[in-house]
């Protein structure tokens, strides 16, 4: 060990990684509006393909076979329209025997939203002071960044590991996982997996899940001047969602110790209600579409026919749902949970690497009230959790931003994780 606490390889490692190219990189990757589904979306894929190949690393990129993966048993949905999908991993080769690590993180970002919301062009990123502003900004191409710059780090040192390292970065994510799930699917895996997932300075080990549901309630049409001839179906959907909020309720009576600090661990939301489609006439079908938590070890199956028992005992119980039952699909996103297996060392070597990197304490541990990928990974045999800068309050928001330390300290942990994870030579 030298005397700053750290192996040569470390130190030499750790002294390349270059905060003035983490600023550059995060500011050319947010310029590209890769949102889920788009042409940006490949584009950045190609972009990012460059960046690995300089590297010296072997690149896969790839076009995916959509219908192929669509009509796989295990595809996890998908709710953004796309014709096409890239695949992309980038790994070592030092010709070792080691251990292999993957570096995860999606390229892909959601709509920016109301343009009046954000203070100039959300692909038009803003630095202000140690701020990085921009639509993907933390969720999550400041992963990527810390990613791309801790493999830059490693390589620019000269250091042969005795594992390998590799690069997942993946398309589709924030709509259920389609590029984590192509890249497994292609044969890529690892004996661990670290996700720059926005983190809040915190070590996420598990995912809840979330599953896309949609409500389809019936009504019966009738002009409005004779609305008792009729049965409006948002007056039909009104007994439904209170019912939604006691399921809500009855899921979150006991959360797992990792999901204890949220008021509401396994959300139950509904996201859009359409209703009528002309105001003289009383409406006779009203769908609403939402989200469904899944609790952590908790079969998504199950968690479906707990939403579908709850909505079949309103339907008995009213006198015209009894007769025109809800109908209850689930289209979308599917997340299903996951966790790092209890126990793991990869909990405690990053736990370490970002202590000895920074001089703080290590992170503490939890869970996350979302669907990732990790769930993916873990469910393929590697063992994974998410660490990565930004607050994921912020994500989808348009306060989106990133600070340029919390990036920094994300890489210099990253290349002390792959280094004592792979192994030196």
């Amino acid at each position: 060990m030298t005397t700053a606490g750290f192996t040569a390889e470390e130190a030499s490692a750790l002294a390349q990684v270059d905060e003035a190219a983490v600023v550059r990189t995060l500011l050319e990757l947010i310029a590209i509006p890769s949102v889920t589904g788009t042409a940006a979306e490949a584009e950045i894929q190609h972009d990012l393909a460059g960046r690995l190949g300089r590297l010296g690393l072997d690149v896969d990129l790839w076009s995916m076979d959509l219908p192929g993966l669509r009509a796989h048993p295990g595809f996890p949905g998908a709710e953004a329209p796309r014709e096409e999908a890239w695949g992309l991993v980038a790994a070592t080769d030092d010709g070792g025997d080691g251990p292999t690590v993957i570096l995860q993180g999606h390229v892909d970002v959601v709509p920016p939203g109301d343009p009046e919301r954000w203070e100039g062009d959300p692909f038009v990123p803003r630095v202000v002071g140690d701020t990085v502003y921009g639509r993907g900004a933390c969720d999550m191409k400041a992963g990527l960044v810390a990613h791309l710059a801790a493999l830059t780090a490693i390589r620019a040192s000269g250091i042969r590991l005795r594992g390998r390292v590799g690069a997942h970065f993946v398309v589709g994510e924030e709509d259920g996982g389609l590029g984590a799930f192509g890249t497994l699917q292609r044969g890529h895996t690892a004996d661990a997996c670290l996700i720059t997932e926005p983190t809040g300075g915190t070590l996420v080990t598990a995912n809840a899940g979330a599953l896309t549901f949609r409500l389809a309630i019936p009504g019966a049409s009738a002009h409005a001047c004779s609305r008792d001839a009729g049965v409006s179906a948002i007056d039909a959907y009104l007994p439904v969602h209170r019912a939604l909020a006691r399921l809500e309720a009855e899921r979150n009576t006991y959360p797992d110790p990792l999901m204890a600090e949220y008021r509401i661990p396994y959300a139950l939301s509904v996201g859009t209600l359409r209703s009528g489609d002309w105001v003289s006439s009383v409406p006779d079908l009203l769908v609403a579409e939402g989200r469904l938590g899944v609790r952590l070890d908790e079969d998504p199956d199950a968690a479906r026919a707990h939403l579908e028992e709850q909505v079949a005992k309103v339907c008995a119980s009213d006198p015209w749902l009894r007769d025109h039952p809800v109908e209850v699909t689930w289209p979308g996103g599917q997340f299903a949970p996951g966790r790092l297996p209890a126990g793991h060392p990869l909990r405690d070597i990053v736990r370490e690497a970002f202590a000895d990197a920074t001089g703080r304490p290590g992170p503490r541990e939890r869970g996350a009230p979302y669907g990732s990928d990790l769930r993916l990974y873990t469910a393929a045999g590697v063992p994974t959790l998410q660490f990565g800068p930004g607050d994921v309050r912020l994500a989808h928001s348009a306060e989106e931003r990133v600070r340029i330390p919390d990036i920094v300290d994300v890489a210099r942990t990253l290349v002390l994780a792959v280094l004592r994870t792979a192994g030196t030579r």
